[in-house]
């Protein structure tokens, strides 16, 4: 224990160096919009773009004797191309070349171009048009005054089936499309909730793919995408995929089609017709097209620096800078987005077949796993001591910042990530792990950061997301209101599925502290608040180290803390999960590094943690939990903890910052109902963007006109509204919008059709494999579906404690997606210590509440002879 203080306090001494003032030696160059380059660079003489600026740096002694300066007035930068840097670029002699704001200022530096000269198309359907600047060719984004709009979307107009090159369709309805192959399928991760199946490669991801052709009633689609996405490599066995990560192909159809002219017509979306150049645009309430700032990304890059692994590019500063407006093009073409996780995607001709598979797979490519990473709008490779201090990375279109492989002792503080179509923040990659000297990436800190809103178009990303890295510090950041998982950590360790050993890697010493997790995991599931799969560090002394994190309300089904296929060496102290779903940490797993043969478990130390799932005492097989507390809110737990996560004091004014216009929130998505003699069920992913204010109400309107208004608090307790008085026999779709301070969303896309029927429905059976662990004047209580329904969706579970008869219902979404060999758990409070409590525990439906389960006496204390093995 000693030795895991010892290093968590060496790594936390030295955590925030600021960045130095310029010296007296140094050199300042000033840069202005309105500047001119054959200006002398002064500060009454600014010059106009950041490439001379740069020329300007590479021009002076490189023995610098202080640091090199280059103040940007505020304005917006356009860029005509990236803003490339190498070696030759950095600051020499422990002195920095430092890109910065003047003071007060602002300044953007952008990859877009303004869209203007709009013009009422169509009145009726409030249907704008535009010509698009000569210099874009093609983009995926599109912004009203710093709002993102949606392409528009709906679901298939046919039904189809699935072939080896697309699909088939009933009817040739698409065929006469414009622009076939601008268009998109998209296949969401699987939902587990009633009607709202699995179309996806895994729930965690989003894959989409374009089309190619459509002809007829036949349906062709984009190479090698299509391969990609349906025909990953089976293993001999026929029951996983070489690459261990999900099934073999996406679904039967697409979740919903994107990017097509014929679906236009919801405020808020856009078609951009490349063959005419037009952009098409349905503004929301409140949008004045003659007045907006409509914004398009043309660059894919912002930034692009590159060093060497003999020559790094280092000691660059980039401060108060603001980057927005970059794309990224290639899933537009024929290698889509056929994704894996955290967008790495499968790509290449054959590459379903070779890409990362290693022996697992005939002619397999080595390293396992090594698969493509998004790339960052802004990127760095190969260097050393850069730093991007209170920036913001707002309306981007591939992941934000990535520090590449061999990427050491950078610094990444104060800054704001948010509107990113993928990826927050990547440090790292996964296509070295062996990799030594300076391909290593090490020694970097990622503090006090705030990420929101991330990942807005690739729903699979992360907040922040670190492949192999040593000695990386992530402390201090606040991560809220993102798609799927808040952190992300390590690679490589599906292999025990089969049990073979993880990807052998340099990773250790990584340390993922005090940090605040909230709202996450909005739309997929099978992830966490922070998710770590893979080998983590040689010992558990040296290995991965989760301290002081507080993490609650995850929304998609996962785990608080989620150690995933072959993790090990992790230790977890004195963090906070609550309202997660369905448990808080991923459990244990058999150990075959190193030769084991899968007699002990993955080394893992969980101590200290305040959490609702109660795992009692135990130390065995390499297991350790210990002194873990059980709640039944957040403030049941440590204040010290509570008020040590998230960003410290000095960096909180970032969460006032604002990059767009106040806004109604985005759509809710992934309506789901189920139906009844008469009535309906009907449950939806919420807003992830919310519009610069908190939603407050949801509302649900049926096909038929019914409506129903939950508050935003209700709708998180709940999960779900309940329609009554429909219409048997009769079919129905159920659409959803969000009101916030700013107004109300346009609607989902529409549920699944159900139909009301008088077919009689009962009370469930009784929850099945219950159990029960004691904690302080608390019990958690553990438990899985009923054999049988009783024909109605179950929405609810209640308690009954003895003695005392008092009741105790447990509702909301971990019970509305509890199926298959998920338990979910709910806490008892309130209890005798010392005192011996037995439970009924039952299952609730429309037909009222089932079969009782009964859990004998259990006393109020902890338990420390228990045992609990999960596999």
């Amino acid at each position: 224990m000693k030795s895991f203080f010892a290093l968590l306090c060496c790594v936390l001494s030295s955590v925030i160096p600021g960045i130095a003032a310029p010296a007296s030696q140094g050199r300042a160059i000033y840069v202005s919009p309105g500047g001119d380059d054959k200006n002398p660079g002064t500060k009454n003489q600014p010059i106009r773009t950041l490439e001379h600026a740069r020329d300007l740096v590479r021009a002076i002694d490189q023995k610098m004797s202080g640091d090199i300066t280059v103040y940007l007035r505020g304005g917006v930068y356009r860029l005509d191309g990236p803003l490339t840097l190498d070696s030759s670029d950095s600051g020499t002699n422990g002195h920095n070349v430092i890109y910065t704001a003047v003071a007060g200022q602002k300044p953007v530096i952008s990859g877009g171009v303004q869209v203007t000269g709009w013009k009422v198309l169509d009145a009726g359907k409030n249907l704008w048009s535009a010509p698009t600047p000569a210099v874009l060719k093609n983009t995926r984004q599109l912004y009203v005054d710093g709002v993102r709009a949606l392409r528009a979307r709906g679901r298939l107009p046919v039904s189809v089936t699935k072939t080896d090159t697309g699909y088939e369709a009933i009817s040739s309805a698409m065929a006469v499309w414009k622009n076939q192959s601008d268009i998109e399928f998209v296949y969401t991760g699987g939902n587990s909730l009633w009607s709202e199946g699995s179309f996806g490669l895994g729930s965690w991801t989003e894959p989409r793919c374009p089309v190619a052709s459509i002809q007829g009633t036949t349906i062709t689609m984009a190479q090698p995408c299509w391969d990609n996405s349906t025909k990953r490599v089976m293993l001999p066995n026929v029951r996983r995929t070489a690459n261990l990560v999900g099934p073999a192909s996406v679904g039967k159809e697409p979740a919903y089609v994107e990017n097509a002219f014929e679906l236009l017509g919801t405020p808020g979306q856009w078609y951009f017709d490349r063959s005419a150049g037009i952009i098409y645009y349905v503004p929301r309430p409140g949008e004045d097209l003659s007045k907006a700032d409509v914004e398009v990304p043309v660059l894919e890059k912002l930034i692009s620096a590159q060093g060497t692994k003999d020559s790094p590019i280092h000691h660059i500063v980039f401060s108060h800078l603001q980057f927005s407006y970059a794309t990224w093009l290639q899933p537009s073409g024929g290698e889509g987005f056929p994704e894996i996780q955290a967008n790495y995607m499968v790509t290449g001709q054959g590459g379903y077949a070779t890409q990362g598979l290693c022996k697992l797979a005939p002619s397999g490519d080595c390293p396992y796993g090594a698969w493509t990473k998004i790339p960052g709008n802004v990127s760095f490779i190969y260097d050393n001591n850069i730093q991007f201090l209170n920036d913001a990375f707002v309306h981007l279109g591939a992941a934000g910042l990535t520090l590449g492989n061999g990427s050491q002792s950078d610094l990444v503080q104060g800054n704001v990530f948010t509107d990113i179509s993928g990826n927050g923040l990547g440090l790292g990659d996964v296509n070295l792990p062996l990799a030594t000297g300076s391909e290593i990436t090490s020694d970097n800190r990622i503090l006090n950061n705030h990420l929101y809103n991330v990942a807005t178009e690739y729903h699979g990303g992360i907040g922040i997301d670190v492949g192999y890295a040593q000695r990386t510090l992530v402390q201090y950041n606040q991560i809220d209101h993102t798609p799927y998982t808040g952190i992300s950590m390590g690679w490589g360790g599906w292999p025990d599925k089969i049990q073979q050993a993880g990807q052998a890697n340099f990773s250790q010493n990584n340390v993922v502290a005090n940090n605040l997790i909230f709202n996450h995991m909005l739309l997929l599931s099978d992830g966490g608040g922070i998710y770590t799969q893979g080998l983590t560090g040689p010992t558990l002394s040296n290995g991965e180290k989760l301290v002081g994190n507080v993490i609650y309300n995850q929304f998609g089904t996962g785990h608080g803390i989620y150690t995933d296929n072959g993790c090990k060496n992790v230790t977890a102290r004195n963090n906070v999960l609550f309202h997660t779903n369905h448990d808080n940490w991923g459990g244990r797993h058999k150990d075959y590094y190193g030769g084991g043969d899968g007699k002990n478990y993955d080394a893992f130390d969980f101590e200290g943690n305040y959490w609702q799932q109660g795992d009692p005492d135990v130390s065995e097989k390499n297991v350790t939990l210990s002194n873990n507390h059980i709640i039944n809110a957040l403030d049941q737990a440590s204040e010290q903890v509570l008020q040590s996560a998230g960003l410290r004091a000095e960096y909180k004014g970032i969460l006032n910052e604002h990059f767009s216009n106040p806004s109604a929130p985005e759509p809710p998505s992934r309506v789901a109902a189920a139906a009844g003699d008469g009535i309906a069920f009907v449950a939806w992913n919420p807003s992830v963007f919310e519009g610069g204010a908190p939603v407050e109400s949801y509302t649900v309107t049926s096909s038929k006109g019914d409506k129903a208004t939950i508050s935003s608090a209700d709708f998180w307790t709940n999960g779900y509204v309940k329609f009554s008085g429909l219409t048997n026999d009769t079919d129905y779709t159920f659409a959803v919008t969000a009101t916030n301070a700013n107004g109300t969303s346009s609607p989902s896309l529409p549920s699944r059709t159900v139909t009301p029927s008088a077919k009689g429905i009962h009370p469930p059976s009784a929850p099945t494999n219950i159990e029960a662990f004691a904690g302080e004047g608390a019990v958690s209580i553990h438990f899985q579906t009923p054999e049988n329904d009783g024909g109605s969706p179950i929405t609810a579970y209640a308690f009954i404690v003895h003695p005392g008869e008092r009741k105790v219902v447990l509702t909301g979404r971990p019970v509305l997606t509890l199926g298959g060999r998920h338990s979910s758990f709910g806490v008892v409070d309130g209890l005798q210590s010392g005192q011996s409590y037995s439970f009924d525990v039952a299952a609730i439906n429309a037909a009222g509440q089932g079969d009782t389960a009964t859990i004998k006496a259990i006393k109020v204390e902890r338990n420390k002879s228990s045992k609990r093995d999960r596999h």
